[in-house]
């Protein structure tokens, strides 16, 4: 299949690059087929619509840049999305870009889940976590104390 993309232009996609997201994404829930496209020699992807060449979201691995973030699923989404073992998944993080990029925020709050064997995946919303939508992908560096 041929597929318009945001960022890529025209490329050719086969049906098993296609992820279903059978509830959407919040804001754009009748989006419910995307695919993963790389964004050279950067960590980051593109979470692009296969139906809507405009909805094409930035992500990134949030374990590769919080050290220390953590997700635990509950019973529900793991049922949602067929998982039943922890090398089935792959998450991500949904980047607000900013110029210049050292404002660019994740949203830490809300990850991308998907089942990478079952094609399947859902944003899951962590209500009641500290992660916020808007975390520093690059930390300001430390202000001298006075002396």
């Amino acid at each position: 299949m041929i597929l318009q993309t945001k960022f890529h232009g025209e490329i050719e996609l086969v049906e098993e690059e296609i992820y279903r997201f059978d509830s959407g994404i919040p804001g754009f829930l009748e989006e419910k087929q995307f695919c993963l496209l790389t964004l050279d020699d950067t960590p980051f992807f593109v979470l692009q619509s296969v139906k809507t060449k405009e909805v094409a979201f930035i992500v990134t691995n949030p374990f590769e840049v919080f050290r220390d973030y953590e997700v635990e699923l509950p019973d529900e989404v793991l049922s949602s999305l067929q998982i039943e073992t922890e090398l089935e998944v792959i998450t991500f993080v949904i980047l607000t870009i900013q110029d210049p990029f050292s404002e660019t925020t994740a949203n830490l709050q809300a990850p991308i889940i998907i089942n990478a064997s079952k094609k399947t995946g859902k944003q899951f919303i962590m209500n009641g976590s500290e992660y916020r939508t808007k975390h520093r992908l690059i930390e300001p560096p430390a202000e001298q104390g006075e002396e």
